[in-house]
């Protein structure tokens, strides 16, 4: 039940939404997590709320399908890195100090800050095109955007200076105004009335100039004001630990001189209270908050009219007149058969009830699953596997016989799909593809891990480069992670944190607060050391924050339009394109993974197939061998 405060804080006027907020997908940059963010803003009742990460919209959806769910309005939007040049041009590195004792990357290749927030659907798309390109066109050191980019996406989309880290503060900052009033002026002539100039207070004396000019910019040019808070962290207490996530960051510790520092405990989610505080001598610079959170209207639709899922799966090209369902009944009608006249038939078709009884079987379970594929729409998704698997057979790629549930559908045995009979082994359809748990089915595909790529490529040029893209997932800090880097951080002698992070019990999942509660000498070490005492402490509060992005292991999305329509893309380490939703995100809003597993196994597989095939049979094949042979079991 609620308490009286409580009420009167929802019943109060919204004076201020925080419009510059970033969550742990900044990566080692912010400990504020979504749920804990949202729990906040209602306390504080804050009806709508932005999340503006550093040049990623790694939690876009995470952030817009929890904040619906505690009924706060989403407004999208990202922290970009720009450019003062063009996207082409990679500046050698140049002094430019900053205010704060900023990026080693940013400081040496003139690279700023600009906050973009999302109005409409539009927008949306338009945002993830500029960060997709910054990333694919534009990295150097960070993945940055130029003028003409925002100029060819400006449509929907509510751009804001920042402050002392954008280049119009910078400029400001070291005495270059007329550079700052160009770059003012340049934002304004491309996004009008949607360009504000972006004042903050963090009680840091190097601020204070830089607002009185823009301040006095706003008034010269009626480009309007905006403040806002630089949230890296939730609570004014968890500074230290934001410090230390930006020193594990940055590879230095807390000891070291001209570190990353935001030289003031301020960096917090503050109250509209707060807020109205600081900003008492500019009330429009908040009300100019709420304006621009009532233009805000993202609605992401991933469901159609009937409440069904929306799969963005390319067309299957067919050569011939049949449609894609006809097409898909004769292949596997087709396949079966074929497999009827193959070696896992060997014995089976000699039995006296195969025509009687047995072969009414398979087809009868062949046009069942049939009818319940073609029902749910999924003919697609096993053409398009069926196609990527066999020209990986074709090339002499190694291809697994099938892993996971799907092994028991037999449209995939006749589709080539599995190399595994389900029926003598009772593998039940069910457990793949079930009419009462509508969701696409997932073939988990192995190949020889030495050329897994190839397989990539195929699919990559069949269907478009702009189709087709690999999947980010999270590293985590978690327990014996969490230890390692705060220590680091704190200087802790290496034996030392090597000893700590080995208390912590080998169990999947263990929290740090489990640890300390089965491991007494933690306790031991906690009363006798207060460095030690501080060093848990902190690592229970960035304890399973998100460390870094990489690649998904397997999965590969393949999409019917250009990937950037659907979600923003990132460039991986070796030039891969990465969408930036995980698997999780990515099928959710109606992306369809394919998993290409690489296998050392098939591989090894290979190589001894190829000995056989020299010196003993040179017509053997793995995929037919007996899988009953008794010799093998007696070996």
């Amino acid at each position: 039940m609620e308490s009286e405060a409580e009420k009167e804080t929802e019943n109060r006027p919204e004076s201020f939404v925080h419009l510059h907020v970033h969550t742990e997908y900044s990566l080692l940059d912010s400990s504020i997590r979504i749920p804990t963010l949202l729990k906040k803003a209602k306390e504080y009742g804050m009806k709508s709320l932005a999340m503006t990460d550093h040049g990623n919209m790694f939690g876009a959806i995470d952030f817009y399908t929890a904040a619906h769910k505690e009924g706060i309005k989403p407004i999208l939007g990202a922290t970009i890195y720009t450019t003062s040049g063009k996207l082409e041009e990679r500046n050698e590195p140049v002094n430019c100090p900053r205010a704060f004792s900023n990026d080693d990357q940013e400081i040496k290749h003139d690279i700023f800050h600009l906050v973009i927030l999302c109005k409409n659907n539009v927008g949306y798309k338009n945002l993830c095109k500029i960060i997709s390109e910054s990333w694919l066109d534009g990295f150097h050191h960070r993945a940055r955007a130029d003028f003409d980019l925002l100029e060819k996406y400006k449509e929907g989309l509510i751009v804001t200076s920042a402050f002392l880290n954008g280049e119009i503060g910078y400029s400001f900052f070291s005495s270059q105004d007329d550079r700052a009033e160009r770059v003012a002026l340049r934002l304004k002539s491309i996004f009008k009335e949607d360009f504000y100039l972006e004042i903050q207070n963090h009680n840091v004396p190097e601020e204070e100039s830089v607002r009185d000019k823009m301040i006095a910019l706003s008034k010269k040019h009626t480009i309007p004001l905006l403040a806002t808070n630089d949230c890296h962290y939730l609570e004014q207490d968890e500074h230290q630990a934001q410090e230390v996530l930006m020193c594990a960051q940055t590879k230095v510790t807390l000891n070291e001189e001209n570190r990353m520092d935001f030289k003031a405990p301020e960096f917090y989610f503050k109250s509209s209270t707060e807020m109205e505080d600081l900003f008492k001598e500019t009330p429009s610079a908040l009300s100019n908050s709420l304006k621009i959170a009532e233009q805000c209207h993202v609605e992401l639709k991933w469901e159609d009219d009937e409440g069904k899922q929306i799969y963005h799966l390319p067309d299957f090209h067919i050569e011939t007149n049949e449609t894609q369902d006809e097409f898909f009944r004769r292949m596997s009608y087709e396949g079966l058969e074929k497999r009827f006249q193959g070696p896992h038939f060997i014995n089976l078709i000699k039995e006296d009830n195969w025509e009687s009884e047995l072969r009414p079987q398979y087809e009868a379970r062949l046009k069942s699953e049939l009818d319940m594929i073609i029902e749910m729409g999924f003919p697609g998704y096993f053409l398009i596997v069926a196609d990527f698997i066999q020209w990986a057979k074709d090339k002499k790629i190694s291809v697994g016989p099938g892993r996971g549930s799907g092994a028991g559908s037999i449209v995939a045995y006749a589709l080539s799909i599995t190399n595994i009979n389900p029926l003598p082994f009772n593998l039940l359809f069910e457990r793949f593809i079930n009419p009462e748990r509508i969701s696409m089915p997932d073939f988990d595909v192995d190949f020889c891990q030495q050329r897994r790529g190839e397989v990539i490529d195929y699919v990559t040029e069949k269907y478009g480069k702009e189709r087709v893209g690999q999947i980010v997932t999270f590293g985590k800090l978690q327990a014996k992670a969490a230890i390692r880097d705060v220590s680091r951080v704190f200087s802790l002698p290496y034996a030392e944190a090597d000893m700590l992070s080995k208390l912590v019990p080998e169990e999947l999942g263990i929290t740090l607060d489990k640890a300390l509660e089965v491991e007494p000498k933690f306790k031991e070490l906690m009363d006798s050391d207060p460095k030690i005492k501080k060093i848990i402490e902190v690592s229970q509060k960035v304890e399973g924050l998100n460390r870094h992005a990489s690649i998904h292991a397997a999965g590969v999305i393949i999409t019917s339009e250009p990937l950037v329509d659907y979600c923003p893309l990132l460039l991986g380490a070796k030039g891969e394109q990465v969408i930036q939703f995980d698997k999780n995100f990515s099928e959710l809003i109606g992306l369809v993974k394919f998993d290409f597993l690489g296998l050392k196994t098939l591989t090894v597989i290979e190589y001894a197939s190829e000995f056989i095939r020299r010196g003993y049979d040179s017509s053997f094949d793995i995929e037919e061998i007996d899988l009953e042979d008794k010799k093998v079991y007696d070996f």
